[in-house]
């Protein structure tokens, strides 16, 4: 990939979170089951990338990787399948506030694991951060127990997707050294794609038969959080600072639950909001890295 952008990074950067921003309301706009949303998600998004990952070399790149690196793109492909499978179902049953702050506990996750795998040292400000978004995720928990237990569930699903999303990134980091980004995503995609395929298909879950509402809907959620959130998001990472990533990582949860009360009338309880404020402080804390 080139060393000086084409587009300015900030920009595109602000452009992925709003984009991502609307993953969870077109998601609650479907009627298909989670796991049928999820495997046209990234079906639909293999299918946009791939032009690209023909027009530049793609499978000669992959050809110039060891078989261990090729299976490391396979094996984050599997992670993301999994985080796409278990997140999307937990908007069945939570709220969107309660579901997009617990799938970002990533950063979290990730500091705990690179403290005991990779050898950096987690400060005391993370430890901080730990414990106050710990507090935060109690709060929200509390706040959703007095709604039912189904809400429980769906924040333990976010929970899994968000630790799903946290091996993803640090597999990230050391398959994509050598890849440029379409060379890196398309494999993946196509890898996530395939598993929920067979997720669906074991599961009983219909992948045909659909109205077309629903087809346009599927590529919706694939042309819009995904191509222009998750993909653009990854190319702006190569130039954007560290402390401005750690800041948009907070926006998703801002944005979707800003989007779920105009456009879905769903309005978080007072322990939900304390809760999920209290948590993207401690994420903040913890995934913030002075340059």
């Amino acid at each position: 990939m080139e060393d000086s952008p084409g587009f300015p990074p900030r920009l595109a950067l602000l452009i992925s979170i709003i984009a991502v921003s609307t993953a969870s309301i077109l998601i609650r706009m479907s009627d298909s089951p989670p796991l049928a949303i999820a495997a046209y998600r990234m079906v639909f998004s293999t299918l946009l990338l791939l032009p690209f990952f023909v027009q530049f070399d793609g499978l000669g790149n992959m050809r110039m990787m060891s078989a261990k690196g090729v299976a490391g793109l396979m094996g984050i492909g599997v992670v993301l399948a999994i985080h796409f499978a278990s997140w999307i179902t937990s908007l069945s049953f939570t709220t969107v506030a309660s579901s997009v702050v617990f799938v970002h506990i990533d950063p979290i996750f990730v500091a705990i694991v690179s403290h005991f795998l990779l050898k950096e040292k987690v400060t005391r400000r993370m430890v901080a951060g730990i414990a106050v978004a710990f507090i935060g995720t109690t709060l929200i928990a509390m706040g959703d127990a007095g709604v039912g237990e189904l809400n429980l569930y769906g924040d333990l699903l976010a929970l899994v997707g968000g630790v799903m999303l946290g091996i993803y990134i640090l597999g990230g980091r050391v398959v994509r050294r050598n890849l440029d980004l379409t060379s890196y995503v398309t494999p993946v995609y196509a890898t996530a794609s395939l598993v929920l395929v067979l997720m669906s298909l074991l599961s009983g879950i219909p992948l045909t038969g659909y109205p077309m509402d629903e087809y346009v809907l599927f590529f919706a959620i694939a042309l819009v959080p995904m191509i222009f959130g998750h993909t653009v998001y990854n190319w702006a990472l190569r130039y954007v600072s560290a402390p401005l990533v750690s800041m948009s990582l907070l926006g998703e949860p801002v944005g979707a639950s800003i989007l779920a009360l105009l456009f879905l009338d769903e309005v978080p309880s007072f322990m939900v909001i304390l809760g999920g404020v209290v948590t993207l402080v401690g994420i903040l804390l913890c995934a913030y890295r002075p340059e």
